[in-house]
């Protein structure tokens, strides 16, 4: 059951919605002055491709780094810190002289970027473990305003004829500003989980085989202290922890890596291609074709405002299946019978159906048991964004090499990807228990014949590795 939230929370949630809100603003208020940017440097189509491929390109090679800071200084402030330089990169971006500065701004910018977003995420995560429900997806939800708002003032910027250093200016103090507000409100203390709040032993409800560590195998909030306690002085807690670490673990966070770049191959595909396809291969207005990427964005968001009931009603898994089902019935049908309404409408599905992907895997990576705080949270951020950096130029050589119907396909295939790696994410959470009940048998070390110890009427599912249960990651 959750919890009334407190007026600490309250804020704490405030705080981070701020964070996001700012995150998706910043670059959004640049993307509609890279034309001008474009025109005034003097680019090729090639070269200005390269150019805005160093954002990805920062991204991933800083993405690792986040954990560590995040570890080191705190979530919050490493997400405040992060804005204020990716505010930095974006203004330099924009007023950068040469084709060269423009790609290391970009760099730098990508880089600030990863980091805020990993660190806004882990403080956003450290929220919904205490409010013990779903949250993550109304943060998300948070960003897609702020992307629209972002956009909107660059379009009344260039509309204005403001100057690029004035807009970029102005725009980059008042995210900045709305950032350190907002840090004041955030939690305090480490990046540490509450005792019980993750436990690499103990089993999901409706985990297979006692035994194993299933994927969604993490204690909920309410797990007893004692218990945790109990098992962290106990000679099984360094063995449940190396099993829990070993190699199924990086396995999960490896699908988990899939399903969020399948999240970022369809919002990709609408960001670079949506208009493009729309008004080359179906020959659409250029005020209609850009409603494919409108729809997109606006569904994205749709089902963000609904994920966090959705995913406290079903759970991760039957939300992300669906979504998957969505996504490729959608695009298909519209690939596979090209109008322009039914294109929009194919962009709107795929839209709402990857909604709550990368939030599911962003937690799930998070609430691993085994792990650093942080860890499965930045490798899962940081591979992600494979999906952007690969996805323009896999697209493109498909579309110059037989048509871009063709390389959408992409939007499909994504949804076939994550129904067939739903299975790692949490099914819907349920509470067991039992009433005090004599063990069949002995209770010294043993074990009832279900692979099961119970404990004040808990049931506790154990590994064949350690006894009794074990402490926080």
């Amino acid at each position: 059951m959750s919890l009334p939230a407190s007026a600490r929370l309250r804020r704490a949630r405030f705080a981070v919605a701020a964070l996001f809100f700012t995150n998706g603003a910043l670059f959004a208020n640049l993307i509609p002055r890279y034309p001008q940017i474009k025109a005034d440097l003097g680019l090729s189509n090639a070269i200005y491709g390269l150019s805005v491929a160093a954002f990805p390109t920062g991204a991933i090679a800083a993405g690792l780094a986040a954990g560590v800071l995040v570890r080191r200084f705190g979530s919050a402030t490493v997400a405040t810190a992060g804005t204020l330089l990716t505010a930095a990169g974006v203004l330099l971006a924009g007023v950068a002289p040469s084709v060269v500065l423009f790609a290391a701004v970009l760099f730098l910018a990508g880089a600030m970027d990863a980091i805020t977003d990993v660190a806004q995420n882990a403080h956003g995560l450290r929220v919904q473990r205490e409010y013990r429900r779903s949250i993550i997806n109304s943060f998300h939800a948070i960003w897609s305003i702020g992307a629209v708002t972002g956009g909107a003032m660059a379009a009344a910027a260039i509309a204005l004829d403001v100057p690029r250093s004035l807009h970029l200016s102005i725009s980059g103090a008042l995210f900045v500003l709305i950032a350190f507000a907002a840090h004041r409100f955030c939690l305090p203390g480490p990046e540490t989980t509450s005792p019980g709040a993750a436990n690499p032993l103990a089993a999901s409800p409706e985990a297979p085989n006692p035994g194993t560590v299933s994927p969604g195998a993490v204690a909920s909030e309410a797990a007893r202290p004692e218990a945790a306690s109990a098992g962290a002085a106990g000679p099984g807690f360094a063995a449940g922890v190396r099993a829990a670490a070993g190699p199924r673990i990086w396995l999960i966070v490896g699908a988990l890596v899939l399903i969020a770049m399948g999240g970022t191959l369809v919002e990709d595909a609408g960001n670079s291609w949506a208009a493009v396809y729309l008004s080359g291969s179906l020959n659409a207005a250029a005020a209609v074709a850009a409603w494919g990427y409108i729809a997109l964005v606006g569904a994205q968001f749709a089902g963000r405002l609904i994920g966090d009931r959705l995913v406290d009603r079903f759970g991760q898994r039957t939300v992300a299946r669906a979504g998957g089902v969505i996504v490729a019935a959608g695009m298909g049908l519209a690939l596979a019978v090209p109008t322009v309404p039914g294109t929009i409408l194919g962009f709107a599905a795929a839209g709402f159906g990857v909604a709550t992907l990368v939030p599911a895997a962003m937690h799930e990576a998070d609430e691993l048991p085994g792990l650093r705080p942080g860890t499965g949270l930045t490798v899962v951020s940081w591979l992600m964004r494979l999906g952007f950096l690969l996805s323009p130029p896999v697209v493109g050589a498909v579309a110059d090499a037989t048509s871009l119907r063709a390389g959408l396909l992409v939007v499909p295939f994504a949804g076939v990807l994550v129904i067939l790696l739903a299975g790692v994410l949490q099914p819907r959470r349920t509470q067991t228990s039992t009433r005090p009940q004599t063990p069949a048998t002995p209770q010294n070390g043993a074990t009832p014949q279900n692979g099961a110890t119970t404990q004040d009427g808990v049931t506790i599912q154990e590994t064949a590795t350690a006894q009794g249960t074990a402490p926080t990651h």
